[in-house]
């Protein structure tokens, strides 16, 4: 069945930023493959109405087993017909990139990440002192580090631990 109506861009935009069109993707795609890879989920743009979002795995919803396959040479070779392929009308599902066989990132539809939860964002220690809390390092066990926060009246409302530091902070933000 084929699908007519245009999805809101603007919230795709809101939530992922900018898009990039086909010729500045090819021309950056070992970089944004890299960026998906990481988690970042990049927008690509041909005709300004066809979108797709080149995302990270754990983005592709359901069986990664019998979908449509491309090396990411090949993808970049052809990013402009993945993405009508993937934007179209006729629904077509994610095509998944792969490096030396092994699949690194996904092409979807723009439109398929609109109904997922926008992801939340993660308070910082920046984020948690500048609200008032506190935030206690101490050695642990093993001479390891534990990682506390307090809000204002002392009561816990995190703590992480680490082999170090930076590791204890990290860990209490997760």
């Amino acid at each position: 069945m084929v699908n007519r109506e245009r999805p809101p861009y603007e919230e795709l935009e809101a939530r992922f930023g900018a898009p990039v069109g086909v010729e500045e993707a090819r021309a950056r795609w070992g970089a944004l493959v890299h960026a998906a890879r990481s988690g970042t989920v990049t927008l690509i743009t041909r005709e300004r109405w066809e979108w797709a979002a080149l995302v990270p795995l754990p983005e592709v919803s359901g069986v990664l087993s019998g979908l449509p396959v491309l090396s990411l040479s090949t993808a970049r070779s052809k990013l402009g017909d993945l993405v009508r392929q993937t934007a179209g009308p006729y629904d077509e599902g994610p095509v998944l990139l792969t490096r030396h066989r092994t699949p690194v990132a996904a092409l979807i539809a723009a439109r398929r990440l609109l109904d997922r939860p926008a992801a939340r964002r993660r308070a910082t220690a920046e984020d948690l002192l500048s609200q008032g809390h506190t935030i206690s390092l101490v050695r642990g066990p093993a001479d390891g580090v534990v990682a506390v926060a307090r809000d204002r009246d002392g009561k816990e409302i995190a703590a992480g631990s680490g082999a170090d530091i930076a590791a204890a902070l990290v860990s209490l933000m997760e």
